[in-house]
């Protein structure tokens, strides 16, 4: 099983955890059932720059294990760090789809979420 970086503190109470320690003991529950998949939905919304690093960081070893990662992310650190592929939603409906940094400087893309002033 992947350690996810709460090693030793299997007698802290959940309420005594940081956001981060929650954010990995709720991954270390989905990774107790060996997924080959693994759903991530803005799982690193809410991190400070520090914790979002150590959550990169994270997701990149489970990824190097084997395990495939569909990440759901409004960050777009995360998104540039961890995603070959992208596919930009908008109002129910695909706006883009391939390699992420040409998505990333898709108009469309910029248009629907930035506005016109930055296309």
């Amino acid at each position: 099983m992947q350690s996810v970086g709460l090693a030793g503190r299997q007698h802290e109470r959940a309420s005594n955890l940081t956001y981060i320690d929650l954010k990995r003991m709720e991954l270390a529950r989905a990774l107790a059932t060996e997924p080959k998949l693994l759903l991530l939905d803005e799982w690193l919304a809410g991190l400070n720059p520090t914790e979002l690093r150590a959550g990169i960081d994270l997701i990149t070893r489970l990824r190097q294990s084997g395990i495939t990662i569909l990440l759901v992310e409004h960050v777009m650190d995360a998104v540039r760090a961890l995603c070959t592929r992208c596919i930009v939603m908008n109002t129910g409906s695909r706006l883009a789809d391939g390699p992420t940094s040409d998505v990333l400087a898709d108009k469309s893309v910029i248009r629907a979420y930035l506005g016109d002033d930055h296309a």
